[in-house]
């Protein structure tokens, strides 16, 4: 049995005090695995019903067939392990900005570290998702240019409360038109956020997207009694 409190890793990066940490759930009895970034919890992996979400909505309207998939922000991995549950990924790209993320689950410090680093199918890139959708070279500087069939997004916590003043061009028609450049015809972006449904965001994914939907996740929230809700956005670029 663990012990009911750990802090496995800590370490400043360019947005604040990184820490992951380890309890024990005193109900389940279980693990509870959880990433603050200075005083703010970011994610924990009792709370993985969005990220699921977020990848089973998103990939629901493609066809069969193989998909090229990528991930904005690897977080505890729940969205890129529920991409690569999909027999129909042949490849995921994960950017991820902060070292000390991907460096947790090469190393095996959080639940899915082992199963994403071993699947042929996952790479795990260092870099700045944001600077990447406007560079020539794309998501994937070893795949330069490379399209996708889906782009799946998990790093700020809705349109408006970004992590980084940077991030809010992205959320306007310029920066979702660049996005979109990174798909192939009929290609799907998909977005969690942790507000309710904006639909000021919704209209200005209607400038660039077809069809764009924002789907309400609920899920049991044990510390605070009662459902909680996520919200996904879901779009496809036209054919």
């Amino acid at each position: 049995m663990s012990a009911r409190f750990e802090e496995i890793d800590w370490r400043p990066t360019p947005l604040g005090d990184i820490s992951l940490r380890r309890r024990r759930d005193p109900a389940s009895g279980s693990d509870v695995y959880e990433v603050k970034l200075g005083d703010e919890f970011l994610m924990s992996s009792l709370f993985t019903a969005g990220e699921i979400a977020l990848t089973r909505l998103g990939l629901a309207g493609l066809p069969d067939g193989e998909l090229d998939v990528a991930v904005g922000g690897l977080g505890l991995g729940y969205t890129a392990r529920t991409a690569l549950d999909d027999s129909r990924v042949r490849s995921l790209t994960v950017v991820e900005a902060l070292d000390a993320v991907i460096e947790w689950h090469r190393r095996h410090l959080v639940p899915l570290g082992e199963g994403l680093t071993s699947d042929p199918r996952c790479r795990l890139v260092r870099g700045d998702f944001f600077a990447a959708v406007d560079d020539p070279a794309g998501l994937d500087p070893h795949r330069p240019g490379q399209l996708f069939d889906a782009i799946l997004l998990d790093i700020d916590h809705s349109p408006r409360h970004v992590l980084n003043p940077r991030h809010a061009a992205l959320y306007r028609p310029a920066g979702l038109r660049a996005l979109a450049g990174r798909l192939r015809p009929g290609g799907v972006f998909a977005l969690w956020s942790n507000d309710p449904p904006d639909e000021e965001f919704t209209s200005v994914l209607a400038e660039v997207f077809t069809a764009p939907e924002a789907h309400t996740v609920g899920f049991e929230n044990p510390l605070q009694g009662g459902t909680a809700t996520n919200t996904v956005y879901v779009a496809a670029k036209s054919r």
